[in-house]
């Protein structure tokens, strides 16, 4: 089992930042992919940003240039630094890492950016 632990969501104006960190432990070896998604209101989750299995970084078209996803492998730790923040990427940010063919899911970190 893989236990995901996030943080560092609240509430910022637009314009503003934040970091949010997904702390993973357990069963961590093997792990091959970690990254985000976000979940605004009334919608789907959707995907973020994430390593890939070819150890390069993806992001959604509409985070791209304004979000950076970052990790410490020391601390197990995945980062997602978010910056000239909009209303739009209000939503509940879930980390995930992928071992095997098993992907675990973090409890979610509420983002609220007000206009």
């Amino acid at each position: 089992q893989v236990q995901l632990v996030e943080s560092g969501g609240g509430l910022v104006q637009a314009g503003g930042s934040l970091r949010l960190s997904c702390a993973a432990s357990g069963s961590i070896s093997s792990i091959n992919v970690m990254g985000w998604y976000r979940q605004a209101p009334g919608k789907q989750r959707t995907l973020v940003a994430t390593f890939t299995t070819s150890d390069t970084t993806l992001y959604a078209g509409s985070v791209k240039g304004r979000f950076t996803i970052s990790r410490d492998n020391a601390k197990n730790t995945v980062y997602l630094q978010m910056n000239i923040l909009k209303p739009e990427d209000t939503g509940v940010y879930y980390c995930y890492a992928d071992k095997g063919s098993v992907r675990y899911w973090g409890q979610g970190t509420q983002v609220t950016v007000s206009s």
